[in-house]
């Protein structure tokens, strides 16, 4: 298992709750369709990433 992650892995809920207080547009734009499986759950966070990259850190 460790050698699928690496320790420069980005946190997803870091940059949500950096984009609630620094960019609230860009933190309130993004809906989650809240499926709750483990696979959705990692779709949803690379769409959710995705988002904040263009809309938080204009990337």
């Amino acid at each position: 298992l460790e050698a699928f992650f690496h320790y420069r892995n980005v946190d997803v809920s870091t940059l949500k709750e950096l984009a609630k207080r620094w960019k609230p547009e860009a933190y309130s734009s993004f809906k989650k369709a809240q499926k709750h499986t483990a696979l959705a759950d990692v779709h949803e966070s690379i769409e959710e990433l995705a988002h904040y990259r263009t809309n938080f850190l204009s990337l």
